[in-house]
């Protein structure tokens, strides 16, 4: 129940128009004491509270039930509105008046969309004040009204707030999950590794040797699946992909053996290199090598094997350049603004050379931490995915 009173309170407090309503009718009534309350069959709470009389009522403080005119509201559905209570035949002889110490006040009632009842609006003073006319009467109903409105419109919101945070947070757990596992993986992996590499040296060239080739090449491959494993959770829960910065001229060299290593496990691609970087430029050369590799990667699993896969990298006007370039159907639009989300893999004949749909992420994200960027371009002619960023900059220095 006290949960309850508390969201009801905070739903109040998020109404922006309720300050202003207060106010308004403080300054037209001449009242200095108005409130918003959520009143039930056994609690008057305060949701929103204009008090200019010293009561020290505060959103959530509680008033006795049995003590206010409220209740009164709540079990008849009607408004109490009073010029005067010295004035009344009905309420001069009230204890809640005395008690409170008010002349003039009024009490409207609050409803949820569905026609329940929610509360009051309501408002006192201890002198009199002239609010039974038509046109203060008017009034209190059209803002009663318009503030249960906006309860209804305020509890959708925060309702969709409250899902959306379980939804984030479940998100979260999730990627503390993969960084776990991840970390967890590489220890009786590269056991694995190690001990079909062993194989392979103690009976060289027998039919265990070839085994291990295989569980070495399938080892290696789950290493490269937990890498990017790890990449993502960095890169989610970090707030971006690590560098370790450097100041480099070796760049190319580094770029043209990850292109000569595709090549060789991809028997049968012809890849056209031209990388000549002739500057020096302050970067991550192993994680440039990672975006270059995941780019070339992604033109073999996903161009057309018969036309070549065209690989450049210069340096121009003070940019770092690498492009690479295939043939093969032109990307959907639909799919190009996928393209960089993370498990994304889209449309392809060859599931079971996707991976985990986190090449190209990983690509974007160290672009990214470079302070460069990355993009695609997908025509009848070709697909061309570039990235630049500037030469000499530290990124890490801004």
């Amino acid at each position: 129940m006290e949960e309850s009173k508390a969201s009801d309170v905070a739903l109040v407090q998020s109404i922006a128009a309720v300050p202003t309503i207060m106010r308004v009718i403080a300054e037209s009534t001449g009242l200095r004491f108005v409130c918003v309350a959520r009143v039930t069959e056994d609690s008057w709470t305060t949701c929103a509270v204009l008090d200019g009389l010293g009561y020290n009522l505060v959103p959530g403080s509680e008033l006795v039930l049995s003590s206010t005119l409220c209740d009164a509201v709540r079990t008849r559905q009607t408004p109490i509105i009073i010029d005067s209570v010295a004035a009344s035949d009905l309420y001069r002889d009230h204890p809640t008046p005395k008690q409170y110490g008010f002349d003039s006040y009024f009490s409207v009632p609050l409803y949820w969309q569905d026609g329940k009842f929610f509360g009051t609006l309501c408002g006192l003073d201890p002198e009199p004040h002239s609010l039974t006319t038509q046109k203060v009467r008017d009034s209190l109903q059209l803002y009663a009204e318009l503030i249960s409105l906006q309860l209804e419109t305020g509890k959708r919101m925060m309702a969709t707030e409250g899902a959306l945070l379980a939804e984030r947070e479940t998100a979260e757990l999730r990627e503390q999950f993969i960084a776990v596992l991840g970390h967890d993986l590489r220890t009786p992996l590269a056991s694995i590794v190690n001990g079909a590499e062993l194989i392979k040296l103690m009976a060289p060239g027998d039919k265990a040797s070839k085994v291990a080739q295989r569980i070495a090449r399938s080892g290696h491959r789950i290493g490269s699946l937990v890498d990017d494993l790890m990449d993502f959770a960095r890169g989610r829960l970090g707030g971006g992909i690590p560098l370790t910065m450097v100041t480099t001229s070796e760049l190319g060299a580094q770029l043209r053996h990850a292109v000569a290593e595709l090549e060789s496990s991809h028997p049968g691609r012809v890849i056209r290199s031209n990388i000549e970087l002739d500057c020096q430029l302050v970067c991550d050369p192993r994680r440039l090598t990672q975006l270059l590799s995941n780019l070339l990667l992604n033109a073999l699993t996903h161009g057309d094997a018969q036309y070549p896969i065209h690989v450049s990298g210069e340096c121009r006007d003070g940019q770092l350049l690498l492009a690479v370039a295939n043939q093969g159907e032109p990307i959907a639009p639909a799919t190009l603004e996928r393209l960089f989300h993370p498990f994304w893999r889209g449309n392809h004949s060859n599931p079971g050379a996707a991976g985990l749909g986190l090449g190209l992420y990983i690509a974007s994200q160290i672009a990214r931490s470079h302070n460069g960027e990355l993009h695609v371009s997908s025509t009848a002619e070709g697909t061309v995915f570039s990235f630049r960023m500037s030469v000499m900059e530290d990124p890490t220095s801004r």
